[in-house]
Protein backbone atom coordinates (compact mmCIF):
# COMPACT_ATOMS: atom_id res chain seq x y z
CA UNK A 1 0.00 0.00 0.00
CA UNK A 2 2.77 2.42 0.86
CA UNK A 3 4.60 1.72 -2.42
CA UNK A 4 1.39 2.26 -4.36
CA UNK A 5 0.85 5.56 -2.53
CA UNK A 6 4.33 6.83 -3.32
CA UNK A 7 4.09 5.87 -7.00
CA UNK A 8 0.71 7.55 -7.35
CA UNK A 9 1.89 10.67 -5.59
CA UNK A 10 4.95 10.92 -7.81
CA UNK A 11 2.92 10.52 -10.98
CA UNK A 12 0.31 13.05 -9.95
CA UNK A 13 2.94 15.50 -8.83
CA UNK A 14 4.85 15.23 -12.11
CA UNK A 15 1.72 15.76 -14.20
CA UNK A 16 -0.32 18.28 -12.26
CA UNK A 17 1.39 19.74 -9.24
CA UNK A 18 4.78 20.91 -10.35
CA UNK A 19 4.56 24.12 -8.33
CA UNK A 20 6.98 26.21 -6.35
CA UNK A 21 6.37 28.75 -3.55
CA UNK A 22 5.45 32.15 -4.96
CA UNK A 23 4.06 35.48 -3.91
CA UNK A 24 0.33 35.62 -4.19
CA UNK A 25 -1.11 38.38 -6.32
CA UNK A 26 -1.27 41.80 -4.77
CA UNK A 27 -0.70 43.33 -1.35
CA UNK A 28 0.91 41.42 1.48
CA UNK A 29 -0.85 38.15 0.66
CA UNK A 30 1.65 35.30 0.32
CA UNK A 31 1.43 31.59 -0.30
CA UNK A 32 1.66 28.82 -2.88
CA UNK A 33 -0.46 25.94 -4.12
CA UNK A 34 0.18 22.88 -1.96
CA UNK A 35 2.43 20.33 -3.68
CA UNK A 36 1.45 16.77 -2.62
CA UNK A 37 5.05 15.55 -3.07
CA UNK A 38 7.07 18.18 -1.27
CA UNK A 39 4.53 19.74 1.10
CA UNK A 40 2.76 16.75 2.66
CA UNK A 41 4.07 14.48 5.40
CA UNK A 42 2.91 11.13 4.01
CA UNK A 43 4.25 9.26 7.02
CA UNK A 44 1.43 10.94 8.93
CA UNK A 45 -1.03 8.45 7.37
CA UNK A 46 0.31 5.87 9.79
CA UNK A 47 -0.32 3.80 11.77
CA UNK A 48 -2.72 1.73 9.71
CA UNK A 49 -4.72 -0.75 11.74
CA UNK A 50 -7.05 -3.69 11.31
CA UNK A 51 -9.08 -3.99 14.45
CA UNK A 52 -6.71 -2.98 17.22
CA UNK A 53 -3.60 -4.46 15.54
CA UNK A 54 -1.08 -2.34 13.62
CA UNK A 55 -0.40 -3.51 10.06
CA UNK A 56 1.80 -0.49 9.32
CA UNK A 57 3.27 1.31 12.30
CA UNK A 58 3.89 5.02 12.62
CA UNK A 59 5.78 7.38 14.87
CA UNK A 60 2.79 9.59 15.78
CA UNK A 61 0.33 8.84 18.60
CA UNK A 62 -2.84 7.02 17.60
CA UNK A 63 -6.37 6.92 18.96
CA UNK A 64 -8.10 3.78 20.19
CA UNK A 65 -9.33 1.39 17.51
CA UNK A 66 -12.12 -1.19 17.38
CA UNK A 67 -11.33 -4.32 19.34
CA UNK A 68 -13.03 -6.58 16.82
CA UNK A 69 -11.35 -6.85 13.38
CA UNK A 70 -14.69 -7.92 11.85
CA UNK A 71 -17.47 -5.35 11.42
CA UNK A 72 -21.07 -5.70 10.26
CA UNK A 73 -22.91 -2.86 8.52
CA UNK A 74 -26.64 -2.69 7.78
CA UNK A 75 -27.72 -2.28 4.16
CA UNK A 76 -31.13 -1.44 2.71
CA UNK A 77 -31.73 -5.16 2.67
CA UNK A 78 -29.64 -7.33 4.97
CA UNK A 79 -26.11 -6.73 6.23
CA UNK A 80 -22.57 -6.60 4.92
CA UNK A 81 -19.49 -7.96 6.64
CA UNK A 82 -16.17 -6.14 6.44
CA UNK A 83 -12.87 -5.44 8.15
CA UNK A 84 -12.41 -2.74 10.79
CA UNK A 85 -9.86 -0.47 9.16
CA UNK A 86 -8.13 2.58 10.64
CA UNK A 87 -5.76 5.20 9.20
CA UNK A 88 -5.09 8.96 9.23
CA UNK A 89 -6.51 10.86 6.25
CA UNK A 90 -5.28 14.21 4.88
CA UNK A 91 -8.69 15.69 4.25
CA UNK A 92 -8.71 19.49 4.57
CA UNK A 93 -6.59 22.58 4.08
CA UNK A 94 -6.95 25.69 6.21
CA UNK A 95 -5.78 29.25 5.53
CA UNK A 96 -5.15 31.65 8.39
CA UNK A 97 -4.49 35.22 7.30
CA UNK A 98 -4.75 38.85 8.32
CA UNK A 99 -5.72 39.88 4.78
CA UNK A 100 -9.36 39.28 3.79
CA UNK A 101 -9.71 36.80 0.92
CA UNK A 102 -6.00 35.95 0.84
CA UNK A 103 -6.12 32.32 -0.30
CA UNK A 104 -2.79 31.23 1.18
CA UNK A 105 -2.95 27.56 0.13
CA UNK A 106 -3.88 28.60 -3.42
CA UNK A 107 -1.26 31.31 -3.67
CA UNK A 108 -3.67 34.00 -4.81
CA UNK A 109 -5.63 36.99 -3.62
CA UNK A 110 -9.34 37.16 -4.45
CA UNK A 111 -10.32 40.69 -5.39
CA UNK A 112 -13.89 41.31 -4.25
CA UNK A 113 -13.95 45.09 -4.12
CA UNK A 114 -14.07 47.33 -1.10
CA UNK A 115 -15.73 45.33 1.67
CA UNK A 116 -16.07 46.89 5.10
CA UNK A 117 -15.19 44.61 8.02
CA UNK A 118 -15.49 46.11 11.49
CA UNK A 119 -12.84 44.10 13.32
CA UNK A 120 -11.42 46.80 15.53
CA UNK A 121 -8.05 48.52 15.57
CA UNK A 122 -6.30 46.03 17.86
CA UNK A 123 -7.53 42.99 15.96
CA UNK A 124 -6.68 44.43 12.58
CA UNK A 125 -2.97 44.63 13.34
CA UNK A 126 -0.31 42.12 14.21
CA UNK A 127 -0.73 40.43 17.55
CA UNK A 128 1.47 41.44 20.45
CA UNK A 129 2.85 39.01 23.02
CA UNK A 130 0.42 38.83 25.90
CA UNK A 131 -2.43 40.42 23.91
CA UNK A 132 -5.06 39.18 21.54
CA UNK A 133 -5.66 39.62 17.85
CA UNK A 134 -7.72 38.50 14.88
CA UNK A 135 -7.30 36.28 11.80
CA UNK A 136 -9.50 35.47 8.85
CA UNK A 137 -9.60 31.79 7.90
CA UNK A 138 -10.67 29.55 5.01
CA UNK A 139 -11.41 25.84 4.78
CA UNK A 140 -10.87 23.65 1.69
CA UNK A 141 -12.04 20.14 0.95
CA UNK A 142 -8.88 18.27 -0.02
CA UNK A 143 -9.61 14.60 -0.89
CA UNK A 144 -6.06 13.86 -2.02
CA UNK A 145 -6.26 10.13 -1.16
CA UNK A 146 -9.31 9.80 -3.42
CA UNK A 147 -7.53 11.62 -6.26
CA UNK A 148 -4.48 9.39 -6.04
CA UNK A 149 -6.53 6.19 -5.62
CA UNK A 150 -4.42 5.12 -2.65
CA UNK A 151 -7.54 3.41 -1.30
CA UNK A 152 -10.33 2.00 -3.43
CA UNK A 153 -13.07 1.74 -0.80
CA UNK A 154 -14.95 5.05 -0.96
CA UNK A 155 -16.61 4.45 2.40
CA UNK A 156 -13.16 4.81 3.98
CA UNK A 157 -12.14 8.21 2.64
CA UNK A 158 -13.36 11.63 1.65
CA UNK A 159 -14.37 11.77 -2.01
CA UNK A 160 -15.24 14.54 -4.45
CA UNK A 161 -13.35 17.50 -5.82
CA UNK A 162 -11.07 20.13 -4.38
CA UNK A 163 -13.38 22.85 -3.14
CA UNK A 164 -13.36 26.06 -1.12
CA UNK A 165 -15.75 24.94 1.59
CA UNK A 166 -15.83 27.92 3.97
CA UNK A 167 -14.91 31.60 3.81
CA UNK A 168 -15.09 33.38 7.15
CA UNK A 169 -15.22 36.77 5.40
CA UNK A 170 -18.87 36.08 4.52
CA UNK A 171 -19.74 34.73 7.98
CA UNK A 172 -21.01 37.58 10.21
CA UNK A 173 -20.29 35.53 13.34
CA UNK A 174 -16.57 35.13 12.65
CA UNK A 175 -15.62 38.63 13.76
CA UNK A 176 -18.34 39.18 16.36
CA UNK A 177 -18.00 37.33 19.68
CA UNK A 178 -21.47 38.43 20.83
CA UNK A 179 -23.18 37.15 17.70
CA UNK A 180 -21.14 33.93 17.85
CA UNK A 181 -22.60 33.29 21.31
CA UNK A 182 -25.64 31.93 19.47
CA UNK A 183 -23.49 29.02 18.26
CA UNK A 184 -21.52 28.45 21.46
CA UNK A 185 -23.69 29.47 24.45
CA UNK A 186 -21.85 26.98 26.68
CA UNK A 187 -18.79 29.23 26.52
CA UNK A 188 -20.21 31.21 29.45
CA UNK A 189 -19.42 28.20 31.65
CA UNK A 190 -15.70 28.26 30.85
CA UNK A 191 -14.79 31.93 31.08
CA UNK A 192 -13.52 31.60 34.63
CA UNK A 193 -10.21 30.93 36.32
CA UNK A 194 -11.00 27.35 37.38
CA UNK A 195 -12.07 26.21 33.91
CA UNK A 196 -9.17 27.92 32.19
CA UNK A 197 -6.66 26.61 34.74
CA UNK A 198 -7.71 23.07 33.88
CA UNK A 199 -6.36 23.68 30.38
CA UNK A 200 -2.88 23.38 31.85
CA UNK A 201 -3.42 19.61 32.05
CA UNK A 202 -4.27 19.48 28.33
CA UNK A 203 -1.24 21.61 27.50
CA UNK A 204 1.09 19.50 29.64
CA UNK A 205 -0.13 16.24 28.08
CA UNK A 206 0.55 17.40 24.52
CA UNK A 207 3.76 19.35 25.17
CA UNK A 208 6.07 16.83 23.53
CA UNK A 209 3.78 16.32 20.54
CA UNK A 210 3.67 12.57 21.17
CA UNK A 211 0.54 12.38 23.30
CA UNK A 212 -3.07 12.96 22.34
CA UNK A 213 -5.07 15.82 23.86
CA UNK A 214 -7.76 15.28 26.49
CA UNK A 215 -11.12 15.22 24.71
CA UNK A 216 -13.01 15.73 27.96
CA UNK A 217 -11.46 19.21 28.23
CA UNK A 218 -13.16 20.30 25.03
CA UNK A 219 -12.99 24.00 25.89
CA UNK A 220 -9.18 23.84 25.78
CA UNK A 221 -6.84 23.65 22.81
CA UNK A 222 -3.77 22.75 24.81
CA UNK A 223 -0.77 25.03 24.48
CA UNK A 224 -2.57 27.10 21.83
CA UNK A 225 -5.17 28.52 24.24
CA UNK A 226 -8.93 28.51 24.72
CA UNK A 227 -11.31 27.08 22.12
CA UNK A 228 -13.87 29.79 22.83
CA UNK A 229 -15.17 31.96 21.33
CA UNK A 230 -15.59 30.17 18.00
CA UNK A 231 -14.45 33.24 16.08
CA UNK A 232 -11.27 34.66 14.59
CA UNK A 233 -10.60 36.59 17.80
CA UNK A 234 -8.08 35.20 20.24
CA UNK A 235 -6.75 36.42 23.57
CA UNK A 236 -3.66 34.21 23.75
CA UNK A 237 -0.73 35.44 21.68
CA UNK A 238 2.75 34.06 22.28
CA UNK A 239 3.96 33.85 18.67
CA UNK A 240 2.23 34.46 15.35
CA UNK A 241 2.38 30.76 14.44
CA UNK A 242 0.93 29.73 17.81
CA UNK A 243 -1.97 32.15 17.36
CA UNK A 244 -2.57 31.10 13.74
CA UNK A 245 -2.60 27.43 14.75
CA UNK A 246 -5.16 28.20 17.44
CA UNK A 247 -7.44 29.92 14.90
CA UNK A 248 -7.15 26.98 12.45
CA UNK A 249 -8.19 24.55 15.19
CA UNK A 250 -11.04 26.85 16.28
CA UNK A 251 -12.35 26.93 12.71
CA UNK A 252 -12.51 23.12 12.71
CA UNK A 253 -14.46 23.27 15.99
CA UNK A 254 -16.84 25.80 14.44
CA UNK A 255 -17.46 23.56 11.42
CA UNK A 256 -18.22 20.68 13.78
CA UNK A 257 -20.66 22.87 15.69
CA UNK A 258 -22.43 23.87 12.48
CA UNK A 259 -22.71 20.26 11.33
CA UNK A 260 -20.48 20.83 8.31
CA UNK A 261 -17.81 18.34 9.41
CA UNK A 262 -18.69 14.76 10.39
CA UNK A 263 -16.49 12.08 11.90
CA UNK A 264 -16.08 8.39 12.59
CA UNK A 265 -15.19 6.93 15.96
CA UNK A 266 -12.66 4.38 17.20
CA UNK A 267 -15.23 1.94 18.49
CA UNK A 268 -17.24 -0.97 17.11
CA UNK A 269 -20.30 -0.40 14.87
CA UNK A 270 -22.43 1.55 13.99
CA UNK A 271 -20.06 4.52 13.59
CA UNK A 272 -17.69 2.36 11.53
CA UNK A 273 -20.34 2.17 8.82
CA UNK A 274 -21.33 5.81 8.56
CA UNK A 275 -19.95 9.15 9.62
CA UNK A 276 -21.93 11.08 12.20
CA UNK A 277 -22.22 14.74 13.28
CA UNK A 278 -20.51 15.80 16.49
CA UNK A 279 -21.02 19.37 17.77
CA UNK A 280 -17.97 19.02 20.03
CA UNK A 281 -14.58 18.81 18.34
CA UNK A 282 -12.97 15.39 19.01
CA UNK A 283 -9.48 16.86 19.37
CA UNK A 284 -7.67 13.54 19.67
CA UNK A 285 -8.80 12.51 16.19
CA UNK A 286 -7.00 15.37 14.44
CA UNK A 287 -3.43 16.27 13.53
CA UNK A 288 -2.07 19.33 11.78
CA UNK A 289 0.99 20.22 9.76
CA UNK A 290 2.09 23.48 8.17
CA UNK A 291 1.91 23.85 4.39
CA UNK A 292 2.43 27.63 4.01
CA UNK A 293 4.32 29.73 3.70
CA UNK A 294 7.22 27.49 4.79
CA UNK A 295 6.00 23.86 4.60
CA UNK A 296 6.82 21.29 7.27
CA UNK A 297 6.62 18.00 5.37
CA UNK A 298 8.50 15.96 7.97
CA UNK A 299 6.12 15.97 10.92
CA UNK A 300 2.56 16.48 12.04
CA UNK A 301 1.27 17.27 15.50
CA UNK A 302 -1.78 16.55 17.67
CA UNK A 303 -4.21 19.39 18.21
CA UNK A 304 -3.14 21.54 21.13
CA UNK A 305 0.53 20.56 21.05
CA UNK A 306 2.97 23.43 21.42
CA UNK A 307 4.41 25.03 18.31
CA UNK A 308 7.71 25.76 20.10
CA UNK A 309 8.97 22.31 19.08
CA UNK A 310 8.85 23.02 15.35
CA UNK A 311 8.10 26.64 14.44
CA UNK A 312 11.73 27.80 14.21
CA UNK A 313 12.49 28.49 10.54
CA UNK A 314 8.82 28.31 9.52
CA UNK A 315 7.92 31.95 10.00
CA UNK A 316 9.21 33.86 6.99
CA UNK A 317 10.20 37.36 8.12
CA UNK A 318 8.68 38.80 4.95
CA UNK A 319 5.40 37.04 5.65
CA UNK A 320 2.72 39.43 6.91
CA UNK A 321 0.62 36.94 8.83
CA UNK A 322 -0.28 34.33 6.21
CA UNK A 323 -0.26 30.64 7.17
CA UNK A 324 -1.56 27.41 5.70
CA UNK A 325 -2.23 24.06 7.34
CA UNK A 326 -3.10 20.54 6.27
CA UNK A 327 -5.55 18.85 8.62
CA UNK A 328 -5.28 15.11 9.17
CA UNK A 329 -8.34 13.22 10.43
CA UNK A 330 -8.43 9.74 11.97
CA UNK A 331 -10.71 7.44 10.04
CA UNK A 332 -12.13 4.20 11.33
CA UNK A 333 -14.38 2.43 8.88
CA UNK A 334 -15.73 -0.92 7.79
CA UNK A 335 -13.65 -1.91 4.76
CA UNK A 336 -15.54 -4.23 2.39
Amino acid sequence: MRLKALCAISLMGALLFNTTPALAEGGSCQGHFVNPISDICWDCMFPITIGSADVASGSEPDTSNPGNPVCICPLTVGYRIGISFGFWEPYALADVTRDPFCMVNLGTQINVGDLSHDIGDTQNGQGTVGYGGFYWAHWYRYPVIFWLQILTQVACMQTGDFDIAYLTEIDPMWNDDVLAFIMNPESVLFGNLIAQSSCAFDAAKTTGGKSLPIDELFWCLGSQGSAYPLTGNYSEHVTDIQAATLVAEKLNFKLHREGLTWDSVGADAPALCYEYPDPILPKSRYRYQMTNTVPDANSCYPYGSTTFNWEAGHDDLSNAGNYGYLMWRKRNCCFF
